[in-house]
């Protein structure tokens, strides 16, 4: 089963050109840069975290020489800190915070800091520095929201800064000066612990951003779907509005042209003009008439569906596919009476698209229902679900199945429809389990609650 081809585009958006008149006496407003905004990170974001960087390394300098009375090259890590500063006051003043940038900006700003992070370090006593642990954080953030190659830049950087950290470096700072210094080995250790840790954690955060990216897709996939199945059955609706509100102009159309057939001469060209017209109004008035009693009939044939009816309505446009498709329904008890939804119908016509596109010869649809229950079973005889994803179907982007020889394998696959069918069909308050059919294909059983049923009238 195919998912929907779903483009999403935008429109773009031009400044307008009438400037204001006060602009030619002050002169031209300050422009700002718009760099590449196909990224996920906010320029703003970037700013924000150095900023809060600029804060702490200065604190820290502060405590460990007027608290602590430890001996440092304080100006240079000043002018480190002061570096800083100043790429955020040249970024803010010349590009727009509230964009998105690309890779390659966000690349470049996390790989300043990981130097500037580096040259402080440097000063104050290398790999042997507690705050050696803050390279994990420009990897970490890379990994969150940065392609796999800038993750795999800024992670190659941080490895080469920490490990030529080990060897070469200002002393700690210490009270008295050089009389306390780490073994190279505890200096490796810690280096090893912060590549072991960014590797986890990038990994970590990588795979569950990935994730929250496709369930989003997905979602918004589902949405748009559901948004196109509304809309058509709108369409009812809105015919028996128009049909309303045409019927007074032309039941005055239809007046006037029985008086002009009165009037003039049958035998005339005008008479005979004015009968065609009195014609084809009246046919007008008869087609409104039909779309009006659909619209007036709709809540009770139209809005108002059995079991049966919903399987004949979803199964209709498989029919011609030569395959046959067959319907049991019964139950015990009053039958349940269903609410047309457009989230049911577009899941059951998903699933049943999938069930004739990879069945053998037959399909077959059962509706079964009790005093607590209703189900909706869909088998089909064909090669059935391959077992190493049975656990994992109604997962966006799962699409491996058993394909029969004679199908051809654009017939479709298990992806984003079986997500999407089985989303609309949860909305519903129902449950979609998927197993082996007893004709040897594929079964997806839907079932509800009837006490919880959102579609039950």
């Amino acid at each position: 089963m195919n998912a929907p081809d779903l483009t999403l585009s935008t429109a773009a958006v031009k400044p307008p050109t009438d400037a204001p008149a006060s602009a030619e006496l002050s002169g031209p407003a300050p422009v700002r840069k718009r760099a590449n905004t196909s990224g996920q990170l906010r320029r703003g974001t970037l700013v924000l975290l150095r900023w809060c960087a600029v804060v702490g390394q200065s604190l820290a300098l502060l405590i460990v020489s007027q608290v602590l009375g430890f001996d440092f090259p304080l100006g240079p890590c000043l002018a480190m800190i002061g570096l800083s500063i100043f790429v955020n006051a040249v970024v803010t003043a010349s590009f727009e915070l509230d964009r998105r940038v690309g890779d390659r900006e966000a690349g470049l700003q996390l790989g300043f800091d990981l130097l500037q992070l580096a040259a402080l370090l440097w000063l104050t006593g290398g790999m042997a520095n507690p705050f050696a642990l803050l390279f994990l954080a420009p990897v970490v953030t890379s990994a969150t929201t940065l392609n796999k190659k800038v993750l795999l830049s800024l992670g190659l950087l941080a490895t080469a800064l920490s490990f030529g950290l080990i060897y070469n470096s200002q002393p700690l700072p210490w009270s008295p000066p050089g009389s306390f210094e780490l073994p190279v080995r505890f200096r490796l250790g810690v280096f090893s612990a912060i590549i072991i840790g960014s590797a986890f954690t990038s990994l970590y955060a990588w795979r569950a951003t990935r994730e929250s990216r496709t369930m989003a897709n997905a979602l918004a996939a589902t949405e748009a779907v559901l948004a196109h199945e509304q809309k058509l059955s709108a369409l009812g609706g809105m015919a028996a509005a128009a049909a309303h509100e045409l019927g007074t102009p032309l039941a005055t159309i239809q007046v006037i042209a029985k008086e002009m057939t009165r009037e003039l001469d049958s035998k005339t060209h005008l008479g005979e003009d004015a009968a065609l017209m009195l014609s084809q109004a009246q046919r007008c008035r008869e087609i409104l008439a039909q779309l009006s009693q659909r619209g007036d009939e709709g809540d009770v044939i139209h809005d108002i569906l059995s079991i049966e009816d919903v399987l004949e309505e979803a199964a209709e446009p498989y029919i011609t596919f030569e395959k046959d498709i067959s319907l049991d329904v019964s139950g015990e008890g009053d039958p349940p009476v269903l609410k047309r939804q457009a989230e049911l119908l577009y899941g059951l016509k998903n699933f049943i698209e999938n069930a004739v596109d990879f069945a053998a010869s037959a399909v077959v649809l059962t509706g079964r229902w009790d005093e607590t229950s209703l189900s909706i079973i869909i088998d089909d005889d064909g090669e059935g679900f391959d077992p190493s994803i049975l656990g994992r179907l109604g997962q966006p982007y799962v699409s491996r199945r058993q394909l029969p020889k004679q199908v051809d394998e654009l017939a479709g696959g298990l992806g984003l429809g079986v997500f999407i069918a089985t989303t609309l069909i949860e909305r519903t308050s129902g449950k979609v389990t998927f197993s082996k059919s007893p004709q040897g294909g594929a079964r997806v059983k839907l079932v509800w609650s009837r006490k919880n049923a959102g579609l039950l009238i």
